[in-house]
């Protein structure tokens, strides 16, 4: 197992996170599946992993609860004994105009707090030391244009993606020269979780005037994502925008 590098992914049962693992699995490594509610597509992806010749591990982790994120390093460290990259996808939101102000209720704040920006802090925390033993660690963060435009799902989706960029800088400095950290911005991505806010004609519309007048697909963030973990040695602590672009 130690001879393989090993690459967890949080959230990664569908979407970009699934696009992740894939791209991993495909390039050697082992990887970690995680997964708060999706078992049975989670389930589907390590077996679509484990085609590719590698093993496949399944952890059931909400990230929010900084005790299971430690079980699940532990589980990660117990069966491949090492750990070098973490791509922290994992995230949520709730969809309110941003002029609802009264819409964004508190618990709407925790909740999406709790996860994209306690939970990215969970994990790396709880993998700090793990990827500092591989002597070339790479944690890549899933950000959002949301949090550099403020235009987004609702205000504390875009609040919460701010905080990812700056945090990322935070701990760029402080788990270097170990471990590299940075970020990927992208804006609109065609998944299943836009298309539960937008149909396809407003998508289209929505990025029609863009210079590239493109959805991101899952594909296109997980090549940022490999260029950032695996392609390069003196990048760390940026935020890398990748929405066809649309914040030029």
């Amino acid at each position: 197992m130690a001879d393989h590098k090993v690459a967890l992914v949080t959230g990664s049962a569908t979407g970009v996170g699934k696009a992740c693992v894939l791209e991993f699995a495909r390039r050697g490594f082992h990887v970690v599946v995680n997964y708060s509610r999706s078992e049975e597509e989670a389930q589907q992806t390590v077996d679509e992993v484990q085609a590719c010749g590698v093993d496949a591990l399944l952890v059931q982790c909400d990230i929010s609860d900084d005790a299971a994120v430690k079980s699940m390093i532990e589980q990660v460290s117990t069966r491949f004994g090492r750990l070098d990259v973490l791509v922290n996808n994992a995230g949520c939101t709730h969809f309110v105009e941003h002029k609802d102000l009264d819409g964004m209720t508190e618990e709407k704040w925790d909740r999406i707090l709790d996860v994209n920006l306690k939970g990215t802090f969970f994990v790396s925390r709880a993998a700090a030391e793990t990827l500092k033993a591989s002597g070339d660690g790479a944690i890549v963060n899933i950000s959002s244009v949301a949090g550099i435009s403020g235009f987004g799902s609702s205000i504390a989706y875009c609040a919460s993606k701010g905080a990812i960029n700056t945090m990322t800088k935070s701990l760029a400095k402080v788990l270097a020269p170990e471990v590299r950290v940075n970020a990927v911005c992208p804006g609109p991505i065609d998944t299943r979780w836009l298309r539960d806010w937008m149909s396809a004609e407003q998508i289209e519309k929505f990025t029609s005037e863009y210079p590239i007048p493109l959805c991101s697909t899952p594909e296109d963030v997980a090549d940022a994502v490999m260029y950032l973990a695996l392609g390069t040695k003196m990048t760390t602590g940026q935020c890398v925008v990748m929405d066809g672009g649309r914040t030029m």
